[in-house]
C-alpha cells in the first residue's frame, strides 16, 4: 500500500506539473496583454515619428543647400540668374522650385523666370518654414516652402507635398502621422489643415526637430487599442492556449521519456540526427507563371511528432543561435537533392533561404553560400538570402563585409515582409537589397480594404524609383493574381499557384516542367 501511495503521488505532482504548464502561457498571456498593447503602441509611434524626423530633415537639407547656393544671385537681373535657380531643381532632390526675392517681393522663380509678388514673413513659422494646402499653379497639391535672408535679399525654395505625403504613409502603414509647422498641419492622405493640430487620442508623441521649425506628431485613432488587441492579441491568446498545450504535450512527454534536456538540446540533437528537411515553394513570374525558383523552408521532420510547422521551433533556433548551423545543413541538404536536376531548372532560377541577425555575426555565411553555389553548373542557380526582421540587423564593421563579399559572389539580398517592420527602411539605407517582398498582409487586402491599395501601389512605386526587384508574398486569389501583374510585380509567391512542396514532389514537378517545354 505504501508503493501504491508513492506511486500515486508521484502521478499526481505529474500531472499537476503538465497542467500548471498548460495554464501558465495562458494566465501570463491574459496578464500582460493590456499593459503590452499600449507599450507597443508608444514604441511604434515614437519610432516611426524619429524616422519621420530623419527622413523630413534630410528633405529640408536639400532645400537649404538650394538656397544657400542661390542667395548671392538676389538683386542680380533676372534674365541672368534664372538658369541658376533651374540648375538647383535639376540638382536637388524633392525641390520643385527655386525663387529670388529683393526687399520681400519675389521677383525671380525657375518656373516663370521673371515675377512679380509680395512676401509676407509672418506667413513662415520663425520666418523660415511654411506648409501651404496649394498655390496658384497647383492649387490641390500641398507644398512646403523653406525661406532664408539676408538684408534685402533672399530665396525661396519649395518641396513637393508628394514627397511628405510618401514619408507619412510609407514608413509604417499602422502609424498615424501628421507633419505641423506652426498651425498648419498635413496627414498621410495629402490633407492641409490650416488649425492647430490636436494629439491623436491614443499613444500619442510628438517629436520636434532640432534643426527646421517643425514637428512630427504619432499615435493612433480612438479605438485604437482596442483593434490592436483584436488583430493582433486574439491570435496571440490563441497562440498562448495553443502553446500551453504544447508545452503541456511536451512535459508530458518530456517526464514519460525521464529526459532532463532542455528545448535546445532537443534541437541540438535533431540537428545531429538531420532531422531539418526543407520545403520548396514555388516563386513565379508575374507576367507568364512560370517557375521562375523557389524558397526553401525549413520543416522538422520529428520522429515521434511527425511533421513540426517552423513557428514551433524557430524563434527558440534563433534565441539560442542554432539557427546558423541548421540553415548551413538545410542549404547543404538542398544542394544535396536539387543538383543531379540543376539541368532541369531554367538558367537563373532562384533558390531563397532565410537570414536573420544571427548570420550577420561573422562572415561564416560567405562559406556557406560558396559552398552551395559550387554544388550546381555555373550560372545555373541564382542564390537569394531574404533578410527576415525578427531580430534587428545591427549595421557594424562585419555586416558590411560580410554583404559586400556576398554581393561580390553574385548572391543576391531579398528584404523580406517588406512594410511591416521598423527597420525596413534603415535596412535600404545601410545594406545594397536586390529585393523587396511583400508582406501576404497588404496583399490580401487587395479588393478589401480601399485604404490598402495606395500603400501597397507606393510599395511597388517605391521598388521601381530604387530599381529593386520585388515579389508579392502570400497571393491566393486570382483577383490578387491580376491586380500584381496589372502593376508589374515580377514575381509572385503563394497557395494560387503551389503550397510548399516536399523535395520529391518539387523535383518531379520541375522535371515535368522542363520536359514539356523541350
Amino acid at each position: 500500500m505504501l508503493l501504491t501511495f508513492k506511486q500515486t503521488r508521484k502521478w499526481t505532482h505529474r500531472y499537476a506539473l503538465v497542467v500548471l504548464s498548460t495554464l501558465l502561457p495562458v494566465v501570463l498571456g491574459i496578464g500582460i496583454i493590456i499593459w503590452q498593447s499600449s507599450r507597443s503602441l508608444e514604441l511604434e509611434a515614437r519610432a516611426t515619428a524619429e524616422e519621420a524626423v530623419r527622413q523630413f530633415n534630410l528633405m529640408l537639407d536639400n532645400a537649404l543647400l538650394a538656397a544657400d547656393a542661390v542667395l548671392p544671385f538676389a538683386g542680380q537681373p533676372c534674365d541672368q540668374v534664372e538658369l541658376a535657380l533651374r540648375e538647383q531643381v535639376t540638382r536637388r532632390p524633392f525641390v520643385r522650385s527655386v525663387n529670388l526675392v529683393w526687399n520681400n517681393e519675389i521677383y525671380c522663380t525657375s518656373l516663370f523666370g521673371t515675377f512679380k509678388e509680395p512676401v509676407d514673413a509672418a506667413n513662415y513659422n520663425q520666418g523660415v518654414l511654411w506648409l501651404m494646402p496649394g498655390n496658384p499653379v497647383t492649387p490641390d497639391q500641398p507644398l512646403l516652402v523653406y525661406r532664408q535672408e539676408r538684408d534685402q535679399a533672399g530665396a525661396i525654395v519649395s518641396l513637393y507635398g508628394l514627397h511628405l505625403i510618401n514619408v507619412l504613409s510609407l514608413i509604417n502603414p499602422y502609424t498615424q502621422l501628421m507633419f505641423a509647422v506652426g498651425n498648419n498641419s498635413i496627414d498621410r492622405y495629402g490633407v492641409v489643415h490650416i488649425t492647430p493640430p490636436a494629439p491623436y487620442p491614443v499613444a500619442p508623441v510628438t517629436v520636434p526637430s532640432m534643426q527646421y521649425p517643425y514637428r512630427v506628431m504619432a499615435g493612433f485613432t480612438e479605438g485604437t487599442l482596442w483593434r490592436f488587441v483584436q488583430a493582433r492579441y486574439l491570435g496571440l491568446l490563441a497562440l498562448f492556449i495553443f502553446l500551453g498545450c504544447v508545452s503541456g504535450a511536451t512535459v508530458g512527454w518530456l517526464q514519460k521519456r525521464l529526459s532532463l534536456s532542455s528545448p535546445s538540446s532537443e534541437l541540438q540533437r535533431a540537428l545531429d540526427a538531420e532531422e531539418f528537411i526543407p520545403y520548396l515553394q514555388p516563386v513565379v513570374r508575374g507576367n507568364t507563371k512560370q517557375w521562375a525558383g523557389a524558397e526553401v523552408l525549413m520543416r522538422w521532420q520529428h520522429p515521434t511528432e511527425g511533421l513540426v510547422r517552423p513557428d514551433l521551433f524557430i524563434p527558440l533556433a534563433e534565441h539560442s543561435g542554432l539557427i546558423v548551423p541548421m540553415t548551413r545543413s538545410l542549404m547543404r541538404k538542398t544542394a544535396r537533392l536539387l543538383a543531379p536536376h540543376a539541368n532541369s531548372m531554367a538558367p537563373g532560377f532562384h533558390l531563397g533561404f532565410n537570414i536573420s541577425a544571427h548570420h550577420c555575426h561573422s562572415l561564416e555565411l560567405i562559406e556557406d553560400c560558396r559552398e552551395f553555389l559550387q554544388g550546381f553548373p555555373a550560372e545555373r542557380i541564382k542564390l537569394v538570402l531574404e533578410l527576415t526582421e525578427r531580430e534587428l540587423v545591427v549595421p557594424s564593421a562585419v555586416t558590411h563585409q560580410l554583404f559586400a563579399q556576398l554581393r561580390a559572389m553574385g548572391v543576391m539580398i531579398a528584404l523580406d515582409d517588406f512594410g511591416t517592420g521598423h527597420s525596413s527602411l534603415s535596412y535600404l539605407r545601410e545594406f545594397n537589397v536586390d529585393y523587396l517582398k511583400i508582406d501576404q498582409s497588404f496583399v490580401a487586402m487587395i479588393g478589401a480594404d480601399a485604404l490598402s491599395s495606395p500603400i501597397l501601389d507606393s510599395i511597388i512605386d517605391l521598388s521601381t524609383k530604387l530599381n529593386l526587384g520585388i515579389v508579392a508574398e502570400g497571393v491566393e486569389t486570382q483577383e490578387q493574381s491580376d491586380y500584381l501583374a496589372l502593376k508589374g510585380v515580377e514575381f509572385l509567391q503563394g497557395y494560387l499557384y503551389s503550397r510548399p512542396l516536399s523535395p520529391d514532389d518539387f523535383i518531379t514537378s520541375v522535371v515535368a516542367q522542363h520536359q514539356a517545354q523541350s
